[in-house]
């Protein structure tokens, strides 16, 4: 565990600090400490394609990097920024097992639930700070939640997003991740971003009352 935590410790740093993460970790999956595990899970993102309508950057490693630098523009707002970095980083960790093919259609359902349990596997193998494990992990449950509550889909569970995650960080993590796509329209993002975080107040008034 001592090399994967001394790897770990190290994007931490890069996630942190770098203007755009996704240089470093573009230059570090190519080696072969990348390769091992848990970091291949990461590595697995290069091979899982996405639908070309959602996604025309193409698969799940390059709509990662850009979520990141996304993330990394407004890590300062938010109430844990190692967290915050982490999930951007492992947001769509339960694409490769979840991502279905068929013919030009292509689907991941669940990818958000099962990436929260992966993403508690990728983190128990290198940190044992249990308080950022679980942050991280709830940030990867309710990724989706920005697109399920203002679609009103009958995925969204209201009452474990308002008792899980920081209403300021789930809301800018939607944002990231609707932004991570080639030619996103910026402003239509944005106004998303204000719909969705007012509707999170007005739940957290709802279900924390």
């Amino acid at each position: 565990m001592e090399m994967e935590s001394e790897l770990f410790n190290t994007i931490t740093e890069h996630l942190m600090l770098n203007e755009k993460p996704s240089d470093y970790l573009n230059w570090l999956s190519n080696l072969e400490s990348f390769k091992q595990w848990p970091f291949s899970m990461l590595g697995r993102l290069k091979d899982t394609e996405q639908s070309k309508i959602h996604h025309p950057e193409g698969n799940v490693w390059n709509h990662t990097m850009l979520v990141l630098d996304e993330a990394a523009a407004v890590r300062e707002k938010s109430s844990d920024s190692k967290a915050f970095m982490w999930a951007a980083l492992l947001h769509d960790i339960g694409k490769p097992d979840t991502t279905r093919i068929k013919g030009e259609k292509i689907t991941a359902y669940n990818h958000d639930s099962v990436g929260a349990g992966l993403a508690k596997e990728f983190l128990e193998s290198v940190t044992s700070e249990q308080d950022f494990i679980v942050k991280v992990c709830m940030l990867v449950k309710y990724h989706m939640h920005m697109l399920y509550i203002l679609k009103d889909l009958p995925f969204s569970d209201k009452k474990g997003l308002i008792s899980s995650v920081d209403m300021n960080d789930i809301a800018l993590l939607g944002y990231c991740d609707r932004l991570g796509r080639k030619d996103a329209d910026r402003n239509k993002v944005m106004e998303e971003y204000g719909r969705f975080y007012s509707i999170l107040k007005n739940m957290e008034k709802k279900y924390r009352k």
